[in-house]
Order: structure tokens, then sequence, then C-alpha cells
């Protein structure tokens, strides 16, 4: 920068030649030196508080953005970070065939406790009993006082609880977040569903993992981080089991029964429409597993699938199917149907001491459910041939459907087949199965003879099975169970545009120590609608149950599972998207009268 001069020269001489003051003109120029410097010392001040005005501006916007986002998130408790440790939460929803949810995740919270941090142990410990009943006063001090430094108190808090415990106001509570599973229908499909639990744990998630049931069976597909957006579709449709569980319910009631299963199945695909199984439970709030005691009389006992029980007259349809299929009778063959029938040091009656004899047409062994009749057709078959169809239907093998009790709910084989078993299985005494087992093995009759592999997941194709039965012989069998409704011991059955098709059976519980109790009975009613097309197997099974309504007890299939079963069928019917049919009746001929 050039420095101006005071005096300068050529301006002094000339302020001399003209008789001015020369020191004028160098106060002029000092007054300008200090006026450039002051506004120099202006600019650099504005300039400095410009930037500093800027550093503040970003500071305080920097705090007020963190601050913002730390208010609209979740409150974490702190951890100390470690890859190792990490667990992964997430489940896929359960989800009916029609996408409806019947199981899903729920963000909650844990309370644990960092001893450390407790200002007052006995206060927290006072205050947490009060708002958790199930947990003592005592003993929750004396855990926060042994010298341990972390400890769980709930896996799983309300917001109602959580709010609480935060107005304790003590440091050393503390909740780490977790996704808990939610079942929203409460008791509906429990038995299908099954139940989780906690699995590794840590204070900021929580692994959930199967219990039971298609939670259990379906665990590592439903922990798959891969497919955790993807629900798993169930054949389930959420408003028929809805239906089916109401009215099984009302009719346990009604028949005064101690459990109860259903069963309905679509005949071409195997998918389990709905599976009810009572007493229930809720698996929101699964029971503890019976440690003692009959495990049928637990609500967690399946009996649609774990329930093993002489099926009785139901197996009386395999027998027929198989006579047939072997080209050894036909519906209009007479058999021997005179009874009492003696086998050796055996005797084999009719329910109630009937005799349906001398002879009896195949079609009408069924319609009157005939032991002797069905005896007589055994002893036709064999006992080598007779084991072989009942293996190829599924009958001597746990279901594989896709719950993880069914595994162990093996069919109760005797273990030597005589002619006696021969004869006694044919009518289903002897041989133990499951509803399951049975409602597989109608489906494959229903379907024109194709075996059914059940499943609890949807199908969009029909099955690929075996043949078992020729399709011409599949339809007459299911026309002589059409008669057992229209002329036999199901007329009870009847629902008007549905035609239903079905066999009932009644067998006695075997007492512990040995024979059977007749007033104990399990009661089954399997049954195939529209039985003009069939689309679909009803299976219902009562335990112990007793009509009551009439001058004395009425214990048999046909007063007590049939019309339960009936009403299943009327209700759900609609909902299955079937429309009513009018069978045509015969016409009456007129004839004129000649005067």
């Amino acid at each position: 920068m050039t420095r101006v001069p005071l005096r300068p020269l050529a301006r002094i001489l000339d302020a001399r030649s003209k008789g001015q003051n020369p020191d004028v003109i160098e106060r002029e120029n000092l007054r300008l030196r200090h006026e450039q410097s002051r506004d120099k010392s202006r600019g650099r001040a504005q300039l400095r508080l410009v930037v500093l005005a800027l550093c503040f501006f970003s500071a305080y916007g920097l705090i007020g953005a963190r601050m913002g986002m730390l208010a609209a998130t979740q409150p974490v408790e702190p951890r100390t970070a470690s890859a190792s440790d990490s667990i992964d939460a997430s489940r896929a929803d359960i989800v009916d065939r029609n996408g409806r949810v019947l199981a899903t995740n729920m963000l909650t919270h844990a309370l644990y406790v960092q001893t450390r941090d407790l200002v007052d142990p006995a206060h927290a410990a006072r205050e947490l009993a009060k708002i958790f009943p199930d947990l003592d006063a005592a003993t929750l001090q004396r855990r926060f006082t042994d010298g341990r430094s972390f400890l769980w108190v709930k896996k799983v808090l309300s917001p109602e609880q959580m709010q609480r415990v935060h107005e304790i106001g003590d440091p050393g509570l503390l909740f780490g977040p977790r996704e808990m599973r939610l079942y929203p229908n409460g008791t509906l499909a429990a038995h299908v569903l099954g139940g989780t639990r906690f699995g590794s744990e840590g204070v900021d998630s929580a692994e959930v993992v199967g219990t039971a049931g298609l939670e259990k069976f379906e665990d590592a597909r439903l922990r798959d981080p891969a497919q955790a957006g993807t629900p798993l579709v169930t054949s389930l449709d959420l408003t028929v089991q809805t239906t089916v569980e109401e009215v099984l319910q009302t009719g346990m009631t009604m028949m005064n029964a101690k459990g109860g299963a259903a069963i309905l199945m679509d005949v071409n695909t195997g998918e389990v429409i709905s599976m009810a199984a009572l007493p229930t439970f809720d698996p929101n709030n699964r029971p503890a597993n019976p440690t003692s005691g009959d495990p049928s009389d637990s609500p967690l006992f399946n009996r649609a699938v774990q329930g093993i029980y002489e099926l009785g007259s139901t197996f009386k349809i395999f027998a027929v199917a198989q006579a047939m299929e072997l080209g050894l009778v036909s519906p209009d063959t007479m058999v021997d149907a005179n009874a009492p029938m003696r086998w050796g040091k055996f005797k084999i009656n009719e329910f109630e001491g009937h005799n349906y004899g001398p002879l009896l047409s195949v079609a009408d062994v069924i319609a009157k459910s005939s032991n002797v009749g069905t005896a007589h057709i055994a002893l036709m078959i064999g006992g080598e041939r007779q084991q072989t169809f009942l293996r190829k239907m599924g009958l001597f093998d746990a279901s594989p459907i896709e719950l993880v009790e069914a595994a162990g709910a093996k069919p109760l084989l005797p273990k030597r087949w005589a002619d006696i078993v021969t004869i006694t299985a044919s009518y289903g005494h002897g041989i133990g199965g499951s509803p399951l087992n049975l409602a597989s093995a109608y489906a494959t009759i229903a379907n024109g003879g194709i075996k059914v592999t059940p499943t609890l997941l949807k199908r969009t194709t029909p099955m690929q099975g075996e043949r078992i039965i020729s399709e011409k012989n599949a339809h007459l069998v299911v026309g002589m169970m059409r008669r057992v409704v229209t002329e036999g011991t199901a007329s009870l059955a009847e629902v008007p545009g549905y035609q239903v098709a079905g066999k009932t059976g009644t067998a006695e519980k075997p007492r512990k120590g040995g024979g059977y109790d007749k007033e104990k009975v399990i009661n089954t009613f399997a049954s195939v609608f529209p039985a003009n097309d069939p689309k679909y197997v009803l299976i219902v099974t009562l335990d112990e149950p007793t009509e009551t309504t009439g001058p004395k007890p009425r214990r048999t299939a046909g007063w007590t599972a049939v019309p339960v079963a009936a009403e299943i069928v009327r209700r759900t019917a609609p909902l299955l998207g079937l429309r009513p049919q009018l069978e045509a009746k015969p016409q009456l001929e007129v004839t004129a009268v000649k005067h």
C-alpha cells in the first residue's frame, strides 16, 4: 500500500505561493488517514461478527436437530456394542387363506434392574409388587441386595405397566424393547398355531421361537430374515374356523361331552379349511404343559390330531370299499348278517341286540351299520390284504400334517393280526386312529379314490396322489354313505340342499384294567358333502357325550355327533361358496280309473 505523505511538497509550495498556511494541509491529510484506518477496523470487526454469528447459528441448529431426532425415536438403554451378541428378532406373520392375520408381532418392553443403580431397593420392591401382584416385595428386595448386578423382573410389559414403573422414578429400573408374538383372535385356531416363547435374550431384543403347533413346525421358515416380510399362508379360513368352533362348543355343551374335535378338509387338495379341538386355550397366555394326570384332560391336547381313538363303525366303509375294489362284492351282494356271530370263543353282536339277518345287501350293511355283515365281508378280504389296504389309506401311520404334535400321534395297532382282529378292525374296534387320519381316508374315497395327504398350508392345485380305489367304486361307496343319511343311522344329518353323506361310529372307551366302559363312548360322524359332487369331508368327534332330552340317556353318534355335524354343514356350506341344490324327488305315477 502506497503511503501518502502528510505534507506533499507540491501542495506546500502552492499554498505558500498563495499566502496560505501549509499546516492546514498536514492536518487535513492526517484526518483523512485516521478516517481510512477507522473504516478498515470497522470492516474487520463487522466481518468477525458475521463469522461468529454463523458459527453460533450452525452450532445451535445442529444441537436443535439432534434434540428433535432424539425426541422422535424410542428410548433405548445404553449397551455395549458387540457383533457376536446380535439377536435376530424378526418373525414372519401367519395368515389365513384370504390374508387375514392369525399371528403377528407387537413391540413391547421388558423390565430389568441394574442393582448398582438402585437408589432405594426397598421402595422399588414395594412399588413393583403393587404393580405386579404375582411378585413378592420381600423376595424382590432380597434379590435386589444379594450381590447380583443384573436382574430380569418382567419379560413383557403392557403400556400401562410400563408407565407405572416409570413413575417409580428409580434409575435402576430399566426398560428393554422387544417384539412379542400376538394372536389377535385369541383362542381361535389355538391348537393349529401352537405358541411361542422367548429364546436368546438381550436387553435390547429377544428371539421369538415356536414351542408348539405350526409355529414350531415352521419355525425355521418363520425366523428366516429373508422371508420375514412374506407371511406364511395357511389353508384355514378364519370365518369358517370361527363358525366350526362356535358350533362345536355349543354342541359339546348340549351333549354334555368332556371334549370334542372337528376337521373340515378339501377332498381334492387335502387342505384343512378348519381344525377345532375343545377345550382350548389362549396362545397369548399359553399354559404350562401338564406334568401329571391324563394328558387329554389338558386344554393343550389337540384331540383332532393327538387323540387316538377307536373310531367304531366309521371303519366299515373301508371294508366295503376294499371288497368292491377286489371284485368280491357289489352294493347289491347279499351277505350273512345273522346275529350273533360266533368266531371261536368270541361272539359278535349287533347294537342293542338287533338281528338284521339272515341276509343283508352290502348297501344295507352300511345303512344299518351291521357289525356281523361287515365281519363276513372282512373275512372275505383276509387279514393280509386288509392290512395292506388300511396302510395305503394312511390309517397305520402318523399324519404328515405340519404340526409337531402329529409325529407322536401314531395309530394303535394290534401286535398280532389274527382272524378276530380282522373282524373287529373292520368295524373300528381293536384299532385306534386320530380324527385327522379318518378325515384323510374319507377324503381319498370322496375325491374318486386318489390318496390325500393333509396340509395346513394353502394349495392352489389338486394333489397328485396314488390311486387307491377306482373312480367307479369310490362313487358307489359315497352313494351308500348317502343312504346312511336318508335311510340309516344318520337321519339327523340331512341338510336340505347339500346332500350330506356319511357314516356314524360309536365306540366304547377301554377301561384301564381291561375291557370296555359302556357308559363312556367316543362318538364320530364322518361325512362328505355334497354327495353328488363331493367337495369337503367333515369329521366330528365327541368324547363321552350323553344326549339327555329323551326319557333315557342316549350315547350313540346318531344322537350326538350327527346333529352337531349337520349344524356345521348348514352354517359353513354357504361360507364355502356352495349353492344349495334341491334333490329331484320321484314323480308319483297317476293312473286313470276306469268306471
